[in-house]
């Protein structure tokens, strides 16, 4: 049993003895929020204890080692020496010498500068991972096996290692061993063809939703590997990849033609089997209205002052809106057109029909409820000074997340993983310095 996964044991119990009758819950503030917490005295993240090895670049692989950083763990993020991850230089715009990009995935982690094609680099690596609980990568399959870095080569190392391998399309297949992007995963697995206006081109999702979700599906599965790992003693392999991450999110519309025969199609902000589910033009923006259920169809006319659209045989039911839905639909326009997005917002509170403007990034981050949910978190940079980048989505009642530590130069922790991980001497550290093996950022 590695000494991390020790710790990892040790705060699961304590985690567990936190959860006994004796302890009476109590309210404390989380982000804004007020949520029960146990009075354990102590601030446990779920992580703790855990080491992850992160050698990937751009965005699925450091948006999921991140969220794991955000949970407590330790994150050691290998780059490398001179240009470091590649969305370093993703910008404008930048912040000081930082991309927004990168500092916007890349919080909660110490950065490791280290020349894998070098001998004495590919062995700091190894021993990386025997010490480390979860290494995760994006290489594309097979390119770490030949530097002797492989989950069959470090498994024998440290049996217990959570291996999540992240790519394109899979460690094997017939693409396995083609570059994934997320615009190219987008477009091959449908993404683009199902998105963008109803007469118009495919149109790539204006964030890069598969990376984003590859990310997320790469952290449930590191997180149901420890759980695991806690029942067996052992680790495992992970297969994560792009096409599978959309394709699996592809949802009802993979169902429609799987089961149906039926083609998806593009709708804009519609929805293809809800009406009125959409986007309407106000007189000073847009709005949008999600009745799910005849009884909000019914509420809408209410509020729209359109009372006689509910007495039509042909919008009684959804089914019904659906199959008439251009003459419901130009009806709809022409009245939310009458008035402004704040009018109708007005109108709309209190009706139990969901509603919301189109918001510009200015008023994401104007929203009170995007304040009150800790969306917005602030960092002192080594050298960018003052930052600011979206904070964590969840919240625990167990916890209240702690200062971040701010995304890391190139190299800013070498010196001090090398010297308190891997106890190496301060003459070895000068000679894989020497020896361009490693480097250490000069700022720090």
């Amino acid at each position: 049993m590695s000494a991390s996964f020790r710790v990892l044991n040790s705060r699961v119990s304590a985690l567990c003895l936190s959860l006994t009758p004796r302890n009476h819950p109590v309210q404390c503030s989380v982000g804004g929020r007020w949520l029960s917490c146990s009075q354990t005295g102590e601030n446990l993240r779920p992580l703790e204890g855990v080491r992850v090895l992160d050698l990937t670049r751009v965005l699925a692989g450091p948006f999921s080692t991140m969220i794991l950083g955000d949970l407590g763990a330790e994150v050691v993020k290998v780059e490398r020496p001179g240009a470091g991850d590649d969305t370093r230089a993703w910008g404008p715009p930048f912040v000081g010498a930082e991309s927004a990009y990168f500092l916007s995935v890349n919080r909660n982690k110490k950065s490791i500068a280290v020349d894998l094609k070098h001998p004495k680099g590919a062995r700091i690596i190894q021993e990386l991972a025997g010490v480390s609980d979860v290494l995760v990568e994006n290489y594309l399959p097979g390119k770490l096996h030949e530097m002797g870095l492989g989950y069959e080569q470090l498994s024998r190392v440290n049996p217990q290692l959570i291996y999540c391998s992240i790519s394109g399309y899979g460690q094997t297949g017939p693409q396995s061993q083609s570059p994934g992007y997320d615009s190219i995963a987008s477009a091959v697995s449908g993404m683009m063809h199902i998105t963008g206006p109803e007469d118009g081109d495919p149109v790539r999702p204006g964030v890069a939703m598969t990376d984003l979700a590859t990310g997320l599906y790469a952290h449930g599965a590191v997180m149901a590997a420890l759980l695991q790992r806690h029942k067996t003693g052992r680790g495992v392999h992970i297969d994560c990849n792009l096409l599978s991450s959309q394709v699996s999110c592809l949802s009802h519309i993979a169902a429609n033609y799987l089961n149906a025969g039926k083609e998806a199609r593009r709708w804009g902000t519609a929805h293809e089997s809800i009406v009125p589910y959409q986007g309407f033009k106000t007189k000073d923006g847009h709005i949008v209205v999600a009745a799910g259920n005849d009884k909000q169809f019914v509420k809408v006319c209410q509020v729209l002052e359109l009372k006689e659209l509910t007495d039509e045989s042909k919008y009684k039911t959804n089914k019904l809106r659906v199959q008439n839905r251009k003459q419901l639909l130009h009806t709809l326009s022409e009245r939310f057109l009458q008035e402004t997005t704040s009018d109708w917002l007005k109108r709309f509170d209190g009706s139990g029909v969901p509603v919301g403007p189109i918001n510009n990034i200015q008023e994401v981050f104007s929203d009170a409820q995007v304040k009150h949910n800790g969306l917005i978190q602030d960092m002192n940079h080594p050298t960018a000074g003052r930052i600011t980048v979206p904070g964590p989505a969840v919240r625990f009642s167990s916890f209240i997340p702690a200062g971040p530590m701010p995304p890391p130069l190139i190299g800013q922790h070498t010196v001090q993983v090398l010297r308190d991980i891997l106890s190496y001497s301060d003459d070895i550290i000068k000679m894989l310095l020497e020896t361009k093996a490693v480097a250490q950022n000069e700022v720090s």
